[in-house]
């Protein structure tokens, strides 16, 4: 599978649980960390962790394991390194406080169809 085609496998499976204006960052010319950007949100903890559960499950049953996630715990902020695909999914306070997509404008947005 495509990495493009598992961003949108991933922007399909968060939107099942209402996740918050899903942004896709192309940042590959940008970083050697990643392709791509996934950057979503929650309105409360416990929505960002059923985003982050729901998302490894499906993702698991494609056949995508984690290279790490971090934060699944609290809720705050979940980090999902899938190698050339990082997903970030915030409470929606702590994405305007960190801004990624300010931090990364740069990078091209790809329409994601929602």
């Amino acid at each position: 599978m495509e990495t493009i085609d598992k961003a949108r496998l991933c922007l399909k499976t968060i939107l099942e649980r209402k996740a918050l204006d899903p942004v896709l960052l192309h940042v590959a010319g940008l970083t050697t960390v990643a392709d791509y950007f996934l950057i979503t949100s929650g309105t409360s903890t416990r929505q960002v962790q059923a985003i982050a559960r729901h998302l490894q499950e499906t993702l698991r049953e494609a056949g995508f394991r984690p290279f790490g996630t971090e934060g699944e715990q609290e809720g705050h902020w979940v980090l999902m390194d899938y190698g050339d695909l990082v997903i970030h999914i915030f409470f929606q306070p702590l994405r305007e406080l960190y801004d990624l997509e300010g931090l990364w404008i740069e990078a091209p947005k790809v329409k994601t169809g929602d």
